[in-house]
């Protein structure tokens, strides 16, 4: 059993150059502050404000869309990635309530289909490898599922040590603890010792320790293969989990699927059936996906690059 230990707060962290971040997230504490229904009109208006000036971001987006969804139309590409900003525009609302709103006000706009998987699963006394991909709603939805089941999530380290402080902290609100993306020994021992790890395998995290495998209408996508490393030594319970923001303000719906598929353990089997999970997740909300990040980035040995 891991215990519950928040991170210590450094008092370098008051230092003048992390003034301008400790006003932001000010603004954002007392922002959330305030009615739901109205959080949902101002993140939306944010992320469209967004559009109009984070041009780098609007045309990675717009060539994810085209190169996973080749066969839709332009026009619903388009109004695929207006709402997908104004679910960025939420992002940044949903990570002030996750780490902020008592568990009260947050079980009050939520519901979850699926807990008695988890309860299943317990029953194997096995871990769990939540496969929690990288939603905008992530935040809330971490929060959401700890509430009902706390584990142990996987993070990388900000750059700014104030914000890596915070969501630690932030995602400690409902969880037991937290591993750096890095710590796979720490992971290991985790789901020997029958914990539930979240883990997100859904980036590019560049060609060492990845494989090149489908990712939607993308033949070779580079994947990681830590999820065969940690399948091959713990032989954990899938399970995947989908934040999903309801519309209009509606609150959220986290569903929690069960994955009983025996997979050949080699790292492209793993990775390919990984991406099958993460594409059938997409589904269930595609305009709430990151697609701003440069999800292909990584091209096999000789391929162009796929952003020119």
């Amino acid at each position: 059993m891991i215990k519950k230990k928040l991170p210590t707060f450094n008092h370098h962290l008051l230092h003048p150059r992390y003034w301008l971040t400790w006003f932001g997230v000010a603004v954002l504490y007392l922002l959330v502050l305030l009615p739901y229904p109205l959080l949902y009109k101002i993140g939306t208006f944010l992320g469209r404000f967004a559009l109009c000036f984070m041009q780098k971001r609007k045309v990675i987006t717009r060539r994810n869309l085209l190169l996973c969804f080749p066969e839709m139309s332009t026009n619903k590409r388009e109004k695929l990635l207006q709402k997908n900003f104004e679910s960025v525009g939420m992002g940044i609302i949903e990570t002030g309530i996750a780490w902020f709103w008592p568990d009260w006000r947050i079980k009050r706009w939520m519901s979850v289909k699926g807990l008695e998987k988890i309860t299943f699963a317990r029953k194997k006394n096995k871990g769990i490898l939540l496969i929690g991909m990288h939603f905008l709603t992530l935040e809330i939805g971490a929060r959401i599922f700890g509430i009902h089941n706390p584990g142990i999530g996987v993070y990388r380290t900000h750059n700014n040590p104030l914000l890596n402080w915070l969501q630690i902290w932030g995602r400690m609100r409902s969880n037991k603890s937290m591993l750096e993306r890095s710590n796979l020994r720490g992971m290991i021992r985790a789901l020997k010792n029958g914990n539930i790890i979240w883990y997100a395998p859904d980036h590019d995290y560049g060609p060492k320790s990845s494989v090149f495998t489908p990712f939607f209408a993308v033949p070779k996508t580079a994947t990681t293969a830590g999820t065969y490393l940690l399948l091959k030594t713990t032989k954990p319970l899938i399970i995947s989990c989908i934040p999903r923001r309801r519309s209009h303000g509606q609150g959220y719906e986290l569903l929690i699927l069960s994955h009983k598929k025996r997979v050949p353990l080699d790292a492209v089997s793993v990775a390919t059936y990984i991406n099958q999970i993460i594409e059938h997740a997409i589904m269930k909300a595609p305009d709430q996906y990151m697609w701003l990040h440069r999800r292909f980035k990584t091209r096999p040995p000789g391929e162009p690059s796929l952003y020119n």
